[in-house]
């Protein structure tokens, strides 16, 4: 396995060879810091921690700043662990896009967009009753019933009501390295990947 963590810039489009439209992610991958080895003999499983963004050193603690001390590098604001790393890496090595070619699959896993306090119909694509209220008001985008009243006189656990949305960790599975332009640290993929702009993802295969 391997993988980086990068920025996501915003979105854009392409041409391939055949005058295609295509639309991409942009993303800055790296370059990512080495912070950590784990061991299956020392820590019980094999990973590699790494380091991504310039973090200020006020806002760090004593603990935070001599381990990356350890590996000559500034603290980071994001910090992951990549089990089973695919190549042999030492404590304050970089990891660049160079790991990467145009064309391959990849994954790539992001924060999505908190949406706050939403309804059933936003949430969860309930229909709502529309018109069909019977003079009541306030009842258009209502959830319905919950249950029946004399059995089981209780509400289901699990059942899709109103509440928090959004701001969840998701993962987007087999999207395309459409362009990589190394001496900028940029991957170009295809689709949308979670999360806003400026936001932490991580790329994997």
């Amino acid at each position: 396995m391997k993988g980086i963590i990068g920025k996501k810039i915003g979105m854009t489009s392409i041409y391939d060879a055949q005058g295609k439209i295509i639309p991409c992610t942009v993303i800055e991958a790296g370059p990512c810091v080495v912070t950590q080895v784990k061991t299956q003999d020392k820590d019980g499983y094999e990973a590699l921690q790494i380091g991504f963004g310039a973090k200020k050193e006020k806002n760090t603690t004593k603990a935070l700043k001599g381990h990356f001390a350890k590996s000559g590098t500034p603290p980071k604001r994001k910090v992951v662990e990549i089990r089973n790393f695919a190549a042999d890496k030492n404590i304050g090595d970089l990891i660049t896009t160079e790991i990467f070619a145009e064309g391959e699959k990849v994954d790539v896993v992001g924060t999505s967009k908190g949406r706050g306090f939403q309804g059933v119909i936003k949430r969860h694509g309930f229909g709502g009753i529309g018109m069909k209220h019977h003079g009541q008001h306030d009842r258009e985008r209502a959830p319905g019933s919950l249950g029946g009243s004399s059995y089981p006189s209780r509400v289901f656990k699990g059942l899709r009501m109103a509440g928090r949305m959004g701001n969840d960790r998701v993962k987007i599975k087999n999207l395309k390295i459409v362009k990589i332009f190394s001496d900028k640290n940029l991957i170009l993929v295809n689709g949308n990947v979670p999360g806003a702009k400026g936001s932490f993802v991580i790329i994997e295969n």
